[in-house]
């Protein structure tokens, strides 16, 4: 995390050094333009970029932290491993299922979400069907429903 940190810092920096680039070299040639003025434009340009760069790396690893730590709680209190943690009573009403099968139900949500993206309206019971459907029969919850 420090490497994207100090990356992000890094890029933001050299844009706002590249931006007074700019500025100086139009006030010199007095708003002129000049090979100076055009050669500090494509440095500014170019570190646009580069941070534009920088800040969407930052963005893709936050939204991985963000999701790696709700599945690390959607397993805790499957499993009820949150009770042990945060000195919180497990609710009695649900019984604590695996973390496998916690992960194949992920799969089928995520699945079904794409699908409803992509509009492709399959008919009902059809997700079991679906070639990488995330279901597996020998689990006992999956003939319940």
């Amino acid at each position: 995390m420090d490497n994207i940190v100090d990356s992000l810092n890094t890029a933001y920096q050299e844009f706002v050094a590249a931006a007074a680039n700019v500025l100086e070299a139009k006030e010199i040639s007095g708003g002129q333009k000049t090979t100076a003025t055009d050669a500090a434009l494509e440095n500014f340009k170019q570190k646009w970029e580069l941070f534009r760069v920088a800040c969407d790396q930052s963005e893709e690893f936050v939204e991985s932290v963000k999701q790696r730590i709700g599945s690390e709680c959607l397993v805790d209190e499957a499993t009820g491993s949150t009770a042990g943690k945060t000195g919180l009573a497990a609710t009695a009403s649900l019984s604590p299922i695996s973390a496998v099968r916690l992960e194949q139900m992920s799969k089928a949500v995520r699945w079904l979400v794409i699908e409803l993206q992509h509009g492709t309206g399959a008919p009902a019971g059809s997700a079991h069907a679906h070639p990488s459907a995330p279901f597996d029969a020998r689990f006992s919850e999956d003939g319940a429903q």
